[in-house]
């Protein structure tokens, strides 16, 4: 009857509780000292926004140096026109060293050569020798294979990366990427598998051609013979190379014609390297497998065929971490139109926030409930629930 009551915010009184504030203040300090021996404390504060934060910020939530320079790496990107010819020029010298300081092992090339012979003699598939009499009775068509063989494996190939350069500079790197692979795991053939040609084989009765007609340009015949190694025949990167020239003008022309073309390259220098007794036909699937693992290492890094990525590239936007990025210029039409939106929203924020203060005290209806603003820039209150208070 004595002890005083407190009124709730309903208007009913309660009696209050038998226990003291020491008590309940040493029943606070207990119950938090628990469970603070198993809670983490946990920081509020964003390590990312405000500097001020004593915790460390968390390397999963921030983005990561070497993961957006390996995303930077692998995107695809204009190629730079001295840096090409500097990369091309140094990786054929090097693969020219090489491939001439492998160890020639005359004796190793020419059983391995001996061995493929009699092996495709044995399964009635060797049929280099008839071809390389055939066309060598023709002497104008055997002149034109030499100079075939000795210039376009260049030229073409040059030719292709230049129209790469300039009409698909978005598929150009990882074009470039597999010629590069291919050609650098042909290296590694040469080193384990010498191979003698067939116009080196004694008592197989194969005639050298460019010998036999005295024509200029080989590598592997007359006065330049001491400058390339004779004894590497396995793989052939002149199928290896003519290949990958003819597929990606297949995947790539527009002109039926081109397509054509591209597709009949490889076919000829098939039969020129054949013909010309440079090598076995064997040879040359030993060339389809060294395209076919850069492909896979382009894919891989890529994660895409060459034909498959956009055609070209536009540099200039930056990503979240403030690094450039690349922008396909497929997407420029989109990215007009979001720019367009963006610029008139933001022009017309201020007038509508002019209109909403001219016009304040108004009603408004939000979630079906009356709301009226009650200053410029106050927080709008409901009408219904202010009402009485208002009167009162």
């Amino acid at each position: 009857m004595g002890e005083p009551t407190v009124k709730t915010e309903e208007g009913r009184g309660v009696s209050p509780s038998p226990i003291t504030h020491e008590e309940a203040d040493a029943n606070h300090v207990a119950t938090g000292a628990k469970r603070d021996a198993t809670a983490q404390p946990v920081d509020t504060m964003d390590p990312v926004l405000d500097g001020a934060s004593s915790k460390p910020a968390d390397d999963r939530t921030l983005p990561r140096r070497d993961h957006l320079w390996l995303r930077r790496a692998r995107s695809p990107r204009r190629p730079r026109l001295w840096f090409e010819i500097l990369l091309i020029a140094v990786s054929y010298w090097t693969y020219s060293l090489i491939r001439n300081a492998v160890p020639e092992r005359r004796a190793k090339a020419l059983e391995n050569a001996n061995w493929i012979w009699d092996t495709e003699q044995h399964l009635g598939i060797a049929v280099e020798r008839s071809i390389n009499h055939a066309v060598n009775s023709v002497t104008w068509l055997i002149v034109g294979m030499n100079y075939y063989y000795a210039t376009l494996h260049f030229i073409v190939t040059i030719g292709v990366l230049v129209w790469l350069f300039r009409r698909h500079p978005g598929r150009y790197a990882a074009g470039r990427l597999v010629l590069f692979a291919t050609t650098a795991v042909a290296l590694l053939g040469y080193y384990l598998y010498p191979l003698a040609p067939p116009r080196l084989m004694a008592g197989n009765s194969f005639i050298d051609t460019v010998v036999h007609h005295e024509t200029w340009g080989s590598m592997a015949s007359g006065n330049l013979k001491n400058m390339s190694n004779q004894y590497a025949a396995m793989p052939s990167m002149h199928i290896g190379w003519s290949l990958w020239c003819g597929l990606t003008i297949f995947a790539l022309a527009r002109a039926p014609w081109t397509k054509i073309l591209g597709l009949l390259y490889p076919t000829l220098t098939l039969v020129v390297i054949v013909a010309t007794a440079n090598h076995f036909w064997l040879d040359a699937v030993g060339g389809m497998i060294c395209l076919s693992f850069g492909f896979a290492v382009s894919y891989l890094w890529y994660g895409s065929l060459p034909a498959r990525l956009p055609r070209d590239v536009d540099e200039g936007a930056e990503d979240a971490a403030g690094g450039p990025v690349r922008r396909l210029r497929m997407f420029r039409p989109l990215a007009r139109t979001v720019r367009t939106a963006r610029t008139t929203r933001t022009a017309a924020a201020p007038t509508a926030r002019g209109a909403s203060t001219a016009q304040g005290g108004t009603a408004a209806v939000r979630n079906g409930t009356a709301v009226r603003d009650t200053s410029a820039g106050g927080r709008p209150e409901a009408a219904s629930s202010r009402g009485a208070h208002t009167a009162s």
